[in-house]
């Protein structure tokens, strides 16, 4: 796909009085920053295209993937006009779905831990964070662990962890991972479609 005649009148237009203007000591970086934008759309078109869904809550917006052809990374991402419930609409985090993809040189990529009244965040692996985290429950069981209320009827219960379910999980993994968290007792479980 080319460029039509009106965009690239529109280009040069732009870059001409660009040009002017930065000789006359004007601030050139938002005409900067709408020619590359002008030039993202026309990666956009060029681009393959992949429909895919957000699972940020229990809506789950159809959302449009282009990648550029030639680096096989995410470009852009959009609503799907023909999604029948969002008709393309998304909210901010749909919005914002790109900074969550590869692209995004800023996103974390290791486990990060602070010490309780540390000032310094220490990379850690994953193993270790697993580790840590079975740690701290087994602890907590054991010491919040009730086995008998205050009537002295048998209840089995931990009042004090409470689990948040995630709407990326379909119906059964939801009641795998329910029933292992009632096995360890946990008495407050929820899900993030109902609130």
């Amino acid at each position: 796909m080319g460029v039509t005649r009106r965009e690239f009148l529109l280009i040069s237009g732009t870059m001409g009085a660009g040009l002017a203007l930065s000789s006359l000591g004007v601030d050139m970086r938002p005409i900067m920053a709408h020619a590359e934008e002008l030039s993202k759309i026309e990666k956009v078109k060029s681009a393959k295209q992949t429909y895919s869904l957000c699972y940020y809550c229990s809506v789950t917006c159809g959302l449009i993937c282009s990648t550029d052809q030639k680096t096989g990374k995410i470009i852009n991402i959009e609503g799907d006009p023909d999604h029948p419930v969002t008709e393309g609409s998304l909210c901010a985090k749909g919005a914002a779905s790109l900074q969550m993809s590869a692209r995004n040189e800023h996103r974390l990529t290791k486990v990060l831990y602070r010490k309780p009244g540390g000032d310094k965040w220490e990379p850690k692996t994953m193993d270790w964070a697993l580790t840590e985290i079975a740690k701290r429950i087994k602890a907590t069981r054991d010491k919040d662990f009730m086995v008998k209320n205050a009537k002295g009827q048998v209840v089995n219960r931990l009042e004090s962890i409470s689990h948040l379910g995630s709407s990326k999980l379909d119906n059964e993994e939801c009641w795998m991972v329910t029933a292992a968290v009632r096995a360890l007792g946990l008495v407050y479980i929820d899900h993030q479609a109902r609130v």
